[in-house]
């Protein structure tokens, strides 16, 4: 099965979707219409984009990204839902300094994301951890348990937020996302119907590189070993490139692989996927159709890879 290369994300009460530079943003309006937005996508890393090209450091440039795009695109479905919304017609003056205000705000919530959740789930598990060394004198295995209240903390913190209702409906979206995706690459038309009857997880998802994220943590920071309290909370930041950039061609391959031994290191993160997915209804999957049609040609995708007709 060849990847499509189509990536995304659940928006509120919609569905991002992005193929190469180009991202569509679908959300189902309070009317009940579906808007549909296709921007292109300017990276981070500016004229040296080659950087994103790059095995083992692509993936620290794609992850940031990935958060700069998925905050935008989260921020743009908020405004169809804002209580009072005001409309007026704005100067090019306004329009610029509305502009840099949402760049401030959407940097400002990016570093504020990073720096929670590296001191969450890279700080904290080494605090606890370490609380056993009276106990637990081998580093080793301090380093593995560590590991695993890493993992421990993302699986509760997955749990505690699927029970609020604005994401449970979340979850809903990333369902049908998932499932246009292995719609489309398992070369079924992308209607409806066959949307329904597609699996919700994917192998190249988000929460599947968290996973891999935390598991390599742990072989890393048992080879690096430092003796210093501090320099081991250090080590723990300054390897976070280091451990995304392998975590993301681990999860390229996945994408792409059906080695039986790649399918096995796959399977905690698609586990995980039945907590960050539910079943969508179908309303929900009409707006992910419609976000996946403005940026890919699904048609010619299944044409070249499966040589069938997908006239519908």
């Amino acid at each position: 099965m060849k990847s499509s290369n189509i990536g995304g994300q659940a928006v509120l009460e919609g569905i991002m979707m992005k193929h190469k530079d180009e991202y569509a943003v679908a959300v189902r309006k309070p009317d009940g219409e579906i808007f549909v937005q296709t921007e292109t996508y300017h990276s981070i890393v500016g004229r040296w984009r080659k950087l994103t090209e790059i095995p083992f450091i692509r993936g620290v440039f794609n992850f940031i990204d990935s958060m700069v795009l998925g905050i935008k695109t989260l921020m743009f479905s908020a405004e169809f839902y804002e209580e009072e919304e005001e409309e007026k017609i704005l100067t090019e003056k306004e329009v610029k300094k509305k502009e840099k205000q949402e760049s401030l705000m959407m940097g400002a919530t990016v570093a504020f994301s990073v720096v929670i959740a590296v001191a969450v789930f890279m700080i904290l598990p080494y605090f606890l951890s370490s609380l056993l060394k009276p106990v637990i004198t081998s580093y080793t295995l301090r380093t593995v348990i560590e590991g695993f209240v890493r993992i421990g903390i993302f699986i509760l913190y997955v749990l505690l937020i699927s029970r609020m209702e604005d994401i449970q409906r979340t979850f809903m979206y990333h369902g049908a996302e998932h499932k246009c995706i292995n719609c489309i690459e398992h070369g079924l038309p992308l209607t409806v119907e066959n949307v329904k009857i597609s699996s919700r997880q994917h192998k190249r998802c988000g929460t599947s590189f968290l996973f891999f994220v935390l598991t390599i943590s742990i072989i890393l920071l048992i080879l690096i070993r430092v003796e210093s309290p501090v320099m081991r909370v250090v080590v723990r930041i300054a390897l976070l490139p280091v451990i995304a950039g392998i975590s993301y061609e681990v999860l390229k391959l996945a994408g792409r692989s059906e080695n039986p031994l790649v399918n096995l290191l796959s399977k905690p993160g698609l586990a995980i996927q039945k907590m960050t997915t539910k079943e969508p209804d179908d309303s929900m999957i009409e707006v992910a159709i419609q976000a996946v049609e403005a940026v890919f040609d699904w048609r010619a995708y299944e044409e070249e890879n499966f040589h069938t007709s997908t006239d519908i």
